[in-house]
């Protein structure tokens, strides 16, 4: 009888050699002669754990890990065929408590599935929503999404419901869906888990999209740096293609349905949904003005739904469960789920979803584990290089976009990175403002310009030039990027620069002088 051995094919597992263990897996089994079928699954976000290794048992799904090709002969000889114990074995994989504290509605199936496999994603409760949402109007469509409270997951937090009445509203021969898979900030990972582990949900959301809104193509815009997403994302359209959920007939019905991928040529600033749309169309990517928005003339002047992976691969389960279900997970205005990010200086990093409501300190001490240095927590920052800094002093704020906002953070794709009590906040700073000058489109000056005088003036700071003064500067400098840039990227770039200023202030003193020995 063969046994069913799962070994991730996600990026982070190949990084520290998955290919390598799947190859040592294999040879072993059949040096002794054992029958052995090995699934390239996704990985279930223990990033600390990787090269994490399950075997199908009648106790369950026995997880061992990290495993090193070294270790398999040792692994065979434990008899972890049957889930025998070794010092590399966790247990139950459900039963570990970073998994287990977890609400999972997104990636219910990300690490259990064969990604590939639409009989596993039938079998896990795939295409359920796509089939409900072909039983419906329309506009019922658009009810339940806005009904559900679900907002865009991308940074904005805008209600997805009202994107899609706007476009399902609009007047056109032709109507698109993009999905916005350019993830470009520091210490998110959510995107790429899922177009690896699970692309068949965020297919089934693109089409559902379709559907409501009345577009008959999509496209997914990711970066060139997910060479394995991209693999996985176009051999998994074929295969939704070829089972007739694209195409002419979506599942039989009179629905036209069709999607294609597109990979970026690596700017942060695509990942604005109107410099994406211009990358789309072969444009250089520059920030378009608005109005008009996207989703009234938005790619070739067409009226476009743009969302986010982690939009379009919720829709499903509030299709499938309804609109209350999903409504009822989280706190405020934050309905649902959110898969955060966990990385940086950080003993178990990786990806965790629950509902909002967690405190930031929950988050890093109880489930991160604390610094993986064994250091002090001295920052984290929340929502990519564009993100505040928050202190200790901060950590009973509660994973909300109102709570953040109000404390002038943002969520944005709810990546977290950590830093101990050996980081320098002017250094970071700083790094905030070459980023954004490095990264910037030209196209207005605040941005452009802005950027580049923040970065003269940190370091005028760190060399303790009129310091006082060029604080000061700073904060100006930062308040007219953040009113005058025409996107994100100028206006968001002041968050980690003030709330470093404001929060690290013995950072951005004037090193005390040492007096030269006689």
């Amino acid at each position: 009888m063969s046994v069913t051995i799962f070994v991730p094919r996600d990026s982070a597992a190949l990084a520290v050699g998955a290919n390598r263990v799947a190859a040592a897996i294999e040879r072993e089994a059949a040096a002794r002669g054992l029958d052995v079928a090995i699934v390239r699954n996704g990985s279930r976000g223990m990033l600390w754990l990787e090269v994490l290794v399950e075997v199908r048992t009648e106790a369950g799904r026995i997880a061992y890990g990290p495993v090193a090709p070294a270790d398999v002969p040792g692994l065979f000889d434990a008899g972890f065929l049957n889930g025998g114990v070794h010092p590399l074995c966790h247990g139950e994989t459900k039963e570990i408590p970073f998994l287990k504290g977890q609400t999972r509605l997104t990636f219910s199936r990300c690490g259990v599935t064969d990604p590939l496999s639409l009989d596993d994603y039938r079998h896990y409760q795939g295409l359920k929503g796509l089939e409900k949402a072909i039983a419906l109007s329309p506009a019922d469509i658009v009810s339940q999404v806005t009904n559900s409270g679900l907002r865009g997951r991308g940074g904005a937090g805008f209600p997805t419901g009202i994107k899609w009445k706007t476009v399902a509203d609009a007047k056109a021969e032709q109507k698109y869906i993009v999905c916005n898979a350019d993830e470009g900030d520091s210490g998110t990972f959510a995107d790429r888990m899922i177009m690896e582990g699970d692309p068949f949900v965020l297919i089934e959301g693109m089409v559902i999209a379709g559907i409501a809104t009345g577009a008959t193509k999509g496209y997914v815009y990711t970066r060139s740096e997910y060479p394995h997403a991209i693999t996985i994302m176009n051999e998994a359209i074929t295969i939704a293609r070829n089972a007739g959920i694209l195409g002419a007939s979506v599942l039989g019905s009179t629905y036209a349905f069709d999607m294609e991928v597109r990979e970026g040529a690596g700017a942060y600033v695509c990942g604005e949904e109107t410099s994406l749309l211009n990358s789309l169309e072969g444009k250089r990517g520059i920030v378009r003005a608005k109005p008009p928005l996207p989703a009234l003339q938005g790619l070739f002047g067409k009226p476009t739904v743009v969302n986010n992976v982690m939009s379009l691969a919720s829709i499903p389960v509030i299709m499938d469960q309804g609109a209350q279900f999903y409504r009822d997970f989280g706190v405020g205005r934050s309905h649902g789920t959110i898969p955060i990010q966990i990385a940086g200086n950080i003993k178990h990093g990786g990806l965790y979803e629950t509902a909002f409501g967690l405190t930031l300190g929950q988050l890093i001490d109880d489930i991160g584990g604390g610094t993986v240095s064994g250091r002090p927590v001295k920052a984290v920052q929340v929502g990519g290089p564009l993100g505040a800094y928050f202190p200790r002093e901060l950590f009973d704020t509660v994973f909300d976009y109102e709570a953040f906002a109000a404390r002038d953070g943002l969520i944005g794709h709810a990546g977290i990175v950590v830093f101990d009590d050996t980081a320098d906040m002017l250094k970071q700073a700083r790094f905030a403002m070459e980023f954004c000058a490095i990264e910037s489109c030209g196209k207005c000056t605040p941005c452009r310009i802005g950027s580049t005088r923040g970065v003269e003036t940190a370091d005028r700071i760190a060399k303790g030039i009129e310091p006082e003064k060029n604080r000061e500067l700073l904060t100006d400098l930062c308040n007219t990027m953040k009113f005058g840039s025409l996107c994100a990227l100028g206006g968001f770039t002041p968050y980690p620069v003030l709330s470093a200023m404001k929060h690290f202030p013995a950072d951005f003193a004037p090193a005390p002088l040492v007096e030269a020995a006689e």
